[in-house]
């Protein structure tokens, strides 16, 4: 793994802002993190580059051991916070400049051509950029910076459809270029779309961790039956699970491959039928709307 915690855990005074989290991130993998604020995710994020340390448990980033080698976790990291901060009265050339003259790793040329995917005007003092702009002027400098491990921290806040879009394609080449990226986001739709595996976090608790590709392959199927309902065969209860039945409607719950059930749907008395992927929102609101799985 390239990233591991165990046992990882923050506590100011009374006040617990990550607790126990317990997690791994492979090579090669865009990895998400979603969760509302104030849920740990920054604070993760913050251990892991070793700028905060933690109470109790451990975390190594590309086997450095942050608590005792955080320059040397920080070394093999490119990073975007939440808010980035950049020196006002430059323009966007100056901060390119600067960021790659600070960090070997940082390519120059790369950086203008990912600003200019981004829509960005160079040439703007940063004091006159709009929040949009500053945002497209970090993700440059971080893009650009050839690190193992690339961490995201709402990457696309504040950026309009056609930038939001771009910058997903950016992360998606990252990882075909061999990095790792860390994508924190409040946004579900971009971490479904983009993400290999997620970790949904809760009150600084890690309460759920599944592969995209898995949740991919659950389907919601939604049925009228002009006749009785009778049950789930026992040789498919492995397969799909009955979510809820009122008279004639049936609605079933399928976590793998819709193969197996084709020819028992085809037997029902069926008058209407409806298959609808799962998708992330469900799973996100089953822990943080409808309380624990």
């Amino acid at each position: 793994m390239l990233v591991r915690t165990m046992d990882l855990t923050k506590r100011y005074r009374r006040f617990t802002a990550l607790d126990g989290c317990s997690l791994g991130v492979a090579a090669g993998q865009i990895y998400g993190l979603l969760g509302p604020n104030g849920a740990g995710k920054t604070t993760l994020l913050r251990l892991l580059l070793g700028y905060i340390r933690p109470t109790s448990g451990t975390a190594t980033v590309c086997g450095c051991d942050v608590a005792t080698d955080p320059l040397g976790a920080r070394g093999r990291v490119a990073y975007l916070p939440g808010e980035a901060r950049l020196f006002r009265r430059m323009d966007g050339h100056g901060v390119l400049d600067f960021f790659a003259a600070l960090r070997p790793a940082c390519s120059r040329p790369l950086a203008a051509r990912i600003a200019d995917r981004l829509g960005l005007d160079c040439g703007r003092q940063v004091g006159r950029m709009s929040t949009g702009m500053r945002q497209k002027l970090a993700l440059s400098a971080v893009l650009a910076t050839d690190a193992p491990l690339v961490i995201l921290d709402e990457p696309t806040a504040n950026l309009d459809p056609t930038a939001r879009a771009e910058v997903l394609d950016l992360v998606r080449e990252a990882r075909a270029a061999g990095r790792t990226v860390i994508f924190s986001s409040h946004v579900l739709s971009e971490v479904e779309e983009t993400c290999d595996r997620v970790a949904i976090l809760r009150a600084g608790r890690l309460v759920h961790e599944q592969p995209l590709e898995q949740l991919r392959r659950c389907h919601r199927i939604r049925a009228r039956l002009s006749g009785p309902f009778g049950g789930v065969p026992p040789a498919l209860e492995r397969h799909v699970t009955l979510a809820g039945a009122d008279g004639g409607r049936v609605v079933l719950e399928a976590a793998d491959s819709l193969a197996p059930l084709l020819g028992w749907l085809a037997t029902l008395p069926l008058e209407e039928m409806q298959v609808e992927p799962v998708g992330l929102a469900a799973v996100y609101d089953r822990f943080h709307r409808g309380g624990d799985a």
